[in-house]
């Protein structure tokens, strides 16, 4: 199998600027239900009641992310990586549009959370299928000892996107207190049209990965679900155990902070927290590919070690720092917690991806991360959430960040890495003498 830089590089853009735009769409979802979605969608005149219901709708989209994983995964290992990867951008654009244009609950009652879950399910449908596909066009293309720093074209998007999420908000937050309250929210939303466009471009022009084409397409093939419960099972449990930092503990980090830091008793202004975030989030996308470098030099399961243990050494002084309001504290702690994470999510997508063999590849990687997802990001700020309810103490949620990282070390340590030049057996029986790829 003859991969090249060239045909990476395209593959990789390709990846960046899909995921940029689904994680986009993805973020403005979490600022709004962060800001704006309790009081409109949910109204209790509690406003931690109904930060907590956002939260909840939030978890919605991880919650199906595996029956997307499920759904795309079948497409991509039986009809191409590139066909799913479509489909997934166009489901995501139009579901993010339509919340753009939902009434609240003082318009039409109850009806208007209920949509507002449905396009999120919606949402989160498109994203289990959308980061496999595109951790294995960008991966698949990449030549054997430069896996991560392809792979971190994929995992550039995030930041990316949260950019522009979180900078859209910060623009509208200098508009006045009410704006974005009043109508404001909804103009994220709407100018997700115009990205979809461009990155349906993007994306329908890049070649099929080689992969696919040589060890995948127009062989017999079993159910890529059967074949992926029968054989990847133990990896698929490792690879749901190796994402809570890089999933939960990044919307602990982000969405949860935002709620926290704005929300009783603290009450930091708005604006602050979301410059703040806008800076993270342009400080995490310089340095993700170069972290996804030193993958390939270190060796990517070091690098998440370092990962692990940066995060949690910079994320408790960062909650701890909310209460003082000191604004420069925060703006540095902020990017300080994102740059570590970064360690923690730009090698992930080598790291899951070399984990599968070939067949049901894309099934397997999206099952392992929609699943590790909707536990491990569906549901910690809604925890975190609660956890500062019934506590009282943000020490809570900072034993919890602490136990996320020490499991998701201990599954880096058992994860395997396969080796894409390994031959297959025309019949795609699991292979006993599979290379694993020696670390640097």
């Amino acid at each position: 199998m003859t991969t090249t830089h060239s045909r990476a590089r395209r593959a990789g853009i390709a990846a960046f600027v899909g995921t940029t735009i689904e994680w986009y769409d993805f973020y403005v979802y979490a600022t709004a239900a962060a800001l704006v979605f309790g009081p409109l969608f949910f109204p209790s005149g509690d406003p931690l009641a109904e930060t907590a219901a956002a939260f909840a709708t939030f978890a919605v989209a991880f919650l199906v992310r595996p029956l997307g994983g499920i759904i795309f995964g079948h497409i991509g290992d039986k009809l191409g990586r590139r066909t799913s990867l479509v489909i997934t951008l166009l489901l995501m654009g139009v579901s993010t549009v339509l919340v753009g244009c939902l009434p609240t609950y003082d318009t039409i009652g109850f009806l208007a959370p209920v949509l507002l879950i449905l396009l999120r399910a919606m949402q989160g449908l498109a994203v289990g299928g959308e980061w496999g596909g595109a951790v294995l066009m960008s991966v698949e293309h990449a030549p054997e000892k430069s896996k991560t720093f392809y792979g971190g074209f994929t995992q550039l998007g995030n930041p990316a996107g949260a950019l522009l999420a979180s900078g859209i908000f910060a623009i509208m937050a200098r508009a006045g207190d009410d704006f974005i309250l009043n109508g404001g929210w909804r103009i994220p939303f709407l100018l997700s049209i115009v990205l979809v466009g461009v990155g349906f471009w993007v994306r329908y022009r890049v070649e099929e990965s080689p992969v696919f084409e040589q060890k995948v397409e127009g062989r017999k093939q079993s159910m890529p679900l059967a074949f992926a419960l029968r054989t990847n099972w133990l990896p698929i449990l490792l690879g749901i155990g190796l994402l809570p930092i890089s999933t939960g503990g990044y919307y602990l980090a982000t969405t949860f902070a935002t709620a926290y830091a704005t929300g009783a008793p603290i009450g930091l202004s708005e604006q602050v927290i979301l410059d703040a975030m806008t800076i993270a989030s342009f400080v995490e996308f310089v340095v993700t590919l170069p972290v996804a470098w030193l993958g390939d030099k270190w060796g990517r399961k070091n690098i998440m070690y370092l990962g692990l243990v940066g995060s949690v050494a910079t994320f408790i002084p960062f909650m701890l720092a909310m209460p003082g309001k000191v604004e420069p504290l925060i703006f540095l702690l902020a990017s300080l917690v994102r740059i570590a994470m970064s360690a923690t999510y730009a090698p992930i997508a080598a790291i899951l991806a070399q984990m599968f063999r070939p067949q049901a590849r894309y099934t397997s990687i999206a099952l392992s991360y929609g699943v590790g997802a909707a536990i491990w990001a569906g549901f910690s700020p809604w925890f975190a959430t609660q956890l500062i309810a019934w506590t009282g103490s943000i020490w809570s949620v900072i034993a919890m960040f602490v136990g996320m990282a020490v499991l998701a070390g201990i599954c880096t340590r058992l994860a395997p890495q396969h080796s894409d030049e390994a031959p297959v057996t025309a019949s795609f029986t699991p292979r006993l003498d599979t290379k694993e790829t020696p670390l640097p």
